[in-house]
């Protein structure tokens, strides 16, 4: 019998410390987020991101650094698609994982079109793209994107927020939620 509760005890210590583990994460974001809220707040350099140039409002660069972010995803350029994001780079996947990545070069180092690859995917296409909330240096974009097979068929179609950030002029996706695995 004691055995028994010795298990059970070690089980249920052991969920708990994962879920204390999910719950730093959470937090980690949270406090991103919250702080990236803050229109003053500035991360990283700007000498690893996109710069733009011209005269276009922060919409119109919010949208740019979208239509690089989905043609660099779409190519299955880790570089490419890391260099259309700002540090560090927070993303609430679906499931409600938090990922944090401090650089391109750790963003980078991942192998994520094999998964993507092995459930049928071949491309994605934004659905939709709409402002929600812009200042001069960050734009909250509510999106939808679809997930497509080889033969254009959809395999999937996902609402999502986007926060594109400005930080010394370079304009990069800073934190992104979405419902997609």
């Amino acid at each position: 019998f004691s055995y028994q509760v010795l298990f059970l005890v070690n089980l249920m210590l052991s969920q708990f410390m994962q879920y204390i583990q999910r719950m730093k994460k959470l937090l980690l974001a949270s406090i991103t987020i919250f702080f990236l809220s803050s229109s003053n707040f500035v991360f990283g350099s700007a000498s690893d991101h996109i710069v733009l140039e011209g005269p276009l409002s922060s919409e119109e660069r919010a949208m740019q650094v979208l239509d690089a972010f989905m043609s660099s995803f779409n190519s299955r350029d880790m570089e490419a698609w890391s260099e259309t994001l700002n540090y560090p780079h927070v993303r609430l996947a679906g499931g409600g994982d938090v990922s944090v990545w401090e650089s391109s070069e750790d963003f980078a180092s991942r192998d994520v079109f094999s998964s993507l690859v092995s459930i049928g995917w071949d491309r994605s296409a934004w659905v939709s793209r709409d402002v929600i909330l812009a200042s001069t240096n960050k734009v909250h974009i509510s999106t939808e994107f679809q997930r497509f097979d080889k033969d254009n068929e959809s395999i999937g179609k996902y609402r999502s927020l986007y926060i594109v950030t400005n930080h010394d002029g370079s304009w990069g996706v800073q934190a992104r939620s979405s419902l997609a695995p």
